[in-house]
């Protein structure tokens, strides 16, 4: 792995990968449904955990034929 490879997003990154608002992230970060962790102050969500929510988004979402 490169040393310049970050492991996490902040929660406005992440939001903005999402197609989030600012506010919009930081609600689902409180409310448990954007996966994150907190190192200090700083509350980041890790990108394995954001990678797990969107394969489990892309398995439950109903297939369109």
């Amino acid at each position: 792995m490169n040393s310049t490879t970050r492991l996490t997003h902040t929660v406005e990154e992440a939001g903005k990968l999402l197609g989030l608002s600012r506010n919009s992230a930081y609600a689902l970060a409180r409310t448990g449904e954007l996966p994150t962790i907190r190192l200090g102050k700083r509350l980041l969500v890790p990108k394995a955990a954001l990678e797990r929510l969107l394969a489990s988004a892309d398995a439950s979402a109903p297939e369109i034929t």
